[in-house]
């Protein structure tokens, strides 16, 4: 086998992470933990102590949740069954990197890290779905 064929897999693998190709920017819809989540009211609660309550219409907007509504590109890192991370970038803004784990429909981890307007942050929530909206 030739070392350019070798090499194939690496370069594409590298495009991938460092998003240098077009399918390394999925929709968050493909995303199987994202679409498993389900939509309500759901109740975010830092492991550290405070909880807010949302109205969640789009689960995906559980991805970059220090950059609000903020637009950012998505790279999709991991895609499994139960858990999913992205890394994501908003122009001028700063960047994260968020993993959800699923635990049921209605029961998620969010670890989120990142930089938002200079600022380092790191959180961890729980979050239960609580109901309709």
């Amino acid at each position: 086998m030739s070392v350019r064929r070798m090499m194939r897999p690496a370069i594409a693998g590298g495009l991938l992470l460092f998003g240098g190709g077009g399918a390394s920017a999925q929709r968050s819809d493909q995303m199987v933990v994202v679409r498993a989540i389900q939509p309500g009211q759901w109740v975010l609660k830092e492991l550290e102590g405070s909880a807010r309550k949302l109205c969640l219409t789009e689960p995906a907007k559980l991805l970059q949740i220090q950059h609000g509504a903020a637009q950012c590109q998505h790279v999709l890192m991991d895609n499994g069954p139960r858990s999913a991370t992205i890394r994501y970038t908003c122009a001028g803004r700063g960047n994260g990197r968020t993993t959800i784990t699923l635990e049921t429909p209605r029961l998620i981890t969010i670890d989120t890290q990142g930089v938002l307007d200079g600022a380092p942050f790191s959180d961890q929530y729980e979050g239960r779905w609580a109901g309709n909206c």
